[in-house]
């Protein structure tokens, strides 16, 4: 599952400073790969004539908003599917603008790998770093360094190396050692999806080339099994009248009939008696695979409990997490919010902002009196009812998190659970007016 193959997807996020050229690259990627159909290329084609544009601006390729297309800017995530003979692709390309960056994280939630665009003209500048910081905060295993706008610099190599030597140290410094620096020039393709005949001291392969050939996915046997239910599927006929059956999406792992699992929170232990996958019965089911599963025993579950097998975690109601707020209202301690974790919702009280990290220096920064939109930080949280996370960096689909604004049911922050632990403290008034 780690090699390319012609049935082989890889979900990856664009993501750089504001006119870094990143709708551009991504328009060039689009165009040169052939996957761009003729009325959408003849649209764009009129679209640039009428702006007294000789050639195509490939941006408008991607900036599908009013708003981006008279700012200039991205900003929302438009998502590109497509295709060549070697692999499928998912794009996400983010914004670039600071004020967006929040947009970067739903981008890259899921991504397996991340394109980070750099200006040459300007090098590694603080979106650059937030953007870094972003991809190793969601552990997006591959990172690829763009540095774009080479024809501006005259394709000088020095200044190239320059660049890539101080983003791979940065990168570095936050645990990502997966990075592959490309020098492009988005609008006039060199290195994108053709060599380019204006920089022979490059040696290595250009970005399509990357992206059809890194190892994507993993196996999904060496993860523990993960499922969250969904639904509870009961549906008393005549032909089936004890029919009882637990659905939703495998997160992780594999599960096989006669696989003994737990039910968390609860800790109930059963095995699975039966799988059924596209209306069939089948004896195995893997990650990300939808399906209902039977167990052997009649155990009270319902929407939001975890079937898991292997090494199960701990249900906790105390966690303790690493966050990118995302909201324009700041968090702080003593809120109270919904904490969403995989098809279970939950209230939850804000305890405590332990500390913001600066971008910059990386250094934590303790005494936040909350975290404004953008800020990554790390609080401690308190549940109402105990919850079954696996620490994001062993589980994405398990270990991440939403926190929710009761009120209104807008999205605060993304948050990825670091260390859980089961102390329960005596009850404390304060929190168990709303916990």
């Amino acid at each position: 599952m780690s090699t390319a193959t012609a049935t082989s997807l890889l979900r990856f996020a664009t993501a750089g400073s504001v006119d870094d050229g990143k709708s551009t690259l991504v328009g060039r990627l689009l165009h040169d790969s052939k996957s761009v159909l003729a009325d959408q290329l003849e649209a764009v084609e009129h679209a640039s004539r009428s702006r007294g544009q000789d050639a195509p601006d490939l941006a408008l390729l991607t900036d599908g908003l009013r708003a981006e297309r008279e700012q200039g800017i991205t900003i929302d995530v438009a998502y590109r599917y497509f295709a060549t003979p070697r692999r499928r692709f998912i794009l996400a390309d983010t914004p670039g603008h600071v004020q967006y960056t929040r947009n970067m994280v739903t981008g890259a939630s899921t991504a397996e790998l991340a394109v980070v665009l750099v200006d040459a003209r300007n090098g590694v500048v603080e979106q650059t770093r937030r953007h870094a910081a972003v991809a190793a905060l969601l552990r997006v295993p591959h990172v690829v360094l763009a540095v774009n706008k080479m024809d501006l610099v005259g394709y000088a190599e020095p200044v190239f190396a320059a660049i890539a030597a101080e983003f791979t140290a940065y990168a570095a410094s936050l645990g990502v050692t997966d990075v592959l620096a490309v020098p492009i020039s988005a609008l006039a393709g060199d290195n994108v999806v053709e060599p380019s005949a204006h920089m022979d001291w490059y040696g290595g392969p250009t970005l399509l080339e990357h992206l059809e050939t890194v190892p994507v996915g993993s196996d999904p046997s060496a993860e523990p099994a993960r499922f969250p239910v969904q639904y509870v599927i009961r549906p008393q006929t005549e032909e089936h009248p004890d029919y009882r059956g637990y659905a939703g999406q495998l997160a992780s792992g594999v599960l096989r009939v006669g696989d003994p699992v737990t039910v968390l929170p609860s800790g109930h232990t059963t095995t699975v008696a039966g799988i059924d996958a596209l209306g069939r019965r089948t004896d195995i089911a893997w990650a990300p695979q939808s399906v209902t599963v039977r167990l052997a025993d009649d155990i009270d579950i319902s929407r939001g409990d975890l079937i898991a097998a292997g090494a199960t975690p701990a249900p906790t109601k105390d966690i303790e997490a690493t966050v990118s707020h995302l909201n324009e209202r700041p968090l702080r301690a003593g809120d109270k919010v919904l904490l969403k974790h995989t098809t279970r919702t939950v209230r939850a009280l804000v305890k405590e902002i332990s500390y913001r990290i600066d971008i910059d220096s990386l250094e934590q920064r303790s005494g936040a009196e909350g975290l404004n939109v953008n800020d990554i930080g790390h609080v401690v949280l308190r549940t109402a009812e105990p919850l079954a996370l696996d620490a994001y960096a062993a589980n994405r689909r398990t270990g991440s998190f939403l926190l929710i604004d009761p009120a209104d049911g807008t999205t605060l922050t993304a948050g990825m659970a670091g260390e859980a632990f089961d102390t329960v403290r005596a009850t404390d008034t304060a929190e168990e007016d709303w916990v």
